[in-house]
C-alpha cells in the first residue's frame, strides 16, 4: 500500500512538472531552477517525516528491525549520498549537451524523460542489488571493493577530453536507428518521407540514460553500504533524482566553481567502501556515518568557493 501510494505521489509530481509548469518549451532562468531546486530539496526532507511515521506504525516491511528515528536518519543519509554523487553526473550531462548544441529550452524535456526513465532502471537495480546483498552476504565485499576502485578512479580520472560524438554509444546507436544532422523543435523523432528518423534531441537523451546507469552503479551500492532496506534506499534515491532537472539548471552557471567537489566524492565513496567490508568487524553508527559525509562534502564545496573566489580576484584588474 505504501509503495504504492509513494510511486503514485512520484507520478503526481512528474505530470505536474511538465504537463503544469514547463508544458511549452523555455530556457530556465536561473530564478527559476532556485526556486525549484528548494522546493523538491524541501520536498525530500519533509518526506523524513513520513518515513518516521511510517515506520512508527509498521506499514513497511522493516527486516533490519529499525526504529523510527534510525530509519529516518538512514533516509537523510541514503538522500545526501545520491545527490551528491549526482553532481558528478551532472557534469557529464552539461558537456553532452554542449557537444551537440541542445539549447536550453529543449533541455528541460530531455532531463525529463531521462529521470522518467532513471527511476525505472534504478529501482530494478536497488530491488535486484539488495536481494543480492540479502541473499548471498559475501557480496558485500566485493561491492565495496569496488566503491575504493571508483573512488581512486574518480580522483585519477580525467574527462576533460571526453567527447560524446565520438564515444561507442552513439557510433552505435547510428548503426541501429537513422538520426538527422539538425534538431527539429523539441521532437524525439520526425516522418521523412516514409522514414521515421530520430533527432540529435533523442540521441542525448539516450545518451543521457546510459549515463545514468553508470553512475548508479556507483551510487547504488553507495546507499547500500549504509542499509540494505529496500523502500529507504528506493525513496532516498528517487527523491535524488526528483531535483536533478533543478539542480542542473541551478548549477549549470556555476560547474566551473566546484572544481575540488570531486575529491570530496572520492572520499565519500571510499568511506563508504570501508564500511561495507568492515561491516562484519566493527558497525558504524548511521549518525556517524551522515556526520562523516557532510563534513566531507562541505570541505569540498567550501575549498572550491574559496578557491574559485580567489582566482576571480587574482584575474580582476585593480
Amino acid at each position: 500500500m505504501i509503495w504504492t501510494a509513494f510511486i503514485i505521489m512520484v507520478c503526481v509530481m512528474l505530470v505536474i512538472d511538465l504537463g503544469l509548469f514547463n508544458k511549452e518549451a523555455h530556457a530556465i532562468t536561473t530564478k527559476e531552477a532556485t526556486a525549484w531546486s528548494i522546493f523538491w530539496v524541501s520536498f525530500a526532507s519533509l518526506f523524513s517525516i513520513a518515513i518516521y511515521y511510517i515506520y512508527v506504525h509498521n506499514l513497511v516491511d522493516n527486516p533490519l528491525s529499525l526504529t523510527p528515528k534510525n530509519a529516518l536518519i538512514t533516509y537523510l543519509t541514503g538522500y545526501i549520498i545520491e545527490l551528491s554523487l549526482s553532481v558528478d553526473n551532472l557534469f557529464v550531462i552539461a558537456l553532452i549537451f554542449t557537444a551537440f548544441g541542445i539549447p536550453r529550452k529543449y533541455q528541460h524535456r530531455v532531463l525529463f524523460w531521462g529521470i522518467l526513465g532513471a527511476i525505472i532502471f534504478r529501482a530494478l537495480m536497488i530491488v535486484f542489488g539488495a536481494f543480492l546483498i540479502n541473499r548471498f552476504h559475501w557480496l558485500i565485499y566485493i561491492f565495496g571493493v569496488f566503491l575504493l576502485y571508483t573512488a581512486y578512479k574518480m580522483l585519477v580520472h580525467s574527462d576533460d577530453e571526453y567527447d560524446p560524438r565520438n564515444g561507442k554509444i552513439y557510433n552505435y546507436l547510428r548503426r541501429i536507428l537513422p538520426i538527422s544532422r539538425h534538431l527539429e523543435g523539441q521532437n524525439f523523432f520526425v516522418r521523412k518521407k516514409q522514414y521515421l528518423v530520430a533527432t540529435p534531441l533523442f540521441a542525448v537523451l539516450m545518451l543521457i540514460e546510459f549515463t545514468d546507469v553508470i553512475f548508479a552503479i556507483d551510487s547504488i551500492p553507495a546507499i547500500l553500504a549504509i542499509t540494505t532496506d529496500t523502500f529507504l534506499v528506493f525513496t532516498s534515491n528517487i527523491m535524488a533524482i526528483l531535483g536533478l532537472r533543478s539542480m542542473y539548471f541551478f548549477l549549470s552557471n556555476a560547474m566551473a566553481k566546484f572544481e575540488y567537489l570531486h575529491y570530496s566524492l572520492a572520499v565519500v565513496l571510499a568511506f563508504v567502501g570501508l564500511k561495507m567490508i568492515l561491516s562484519d568487524v566493527y558497525h558504524i553508527p548511521v549518525i556517524l556515518s551522515l556526520g562523516v559525509i557532510i563534513i566531507t562534502l562541505s570541505i569540498g564545496i567550501g575549498f572550491s568557493l574559496y578557491k574559485s573566489r580567489k582566482t576571480s580576484s587574482a584575474n580582476t584588474p585593480s
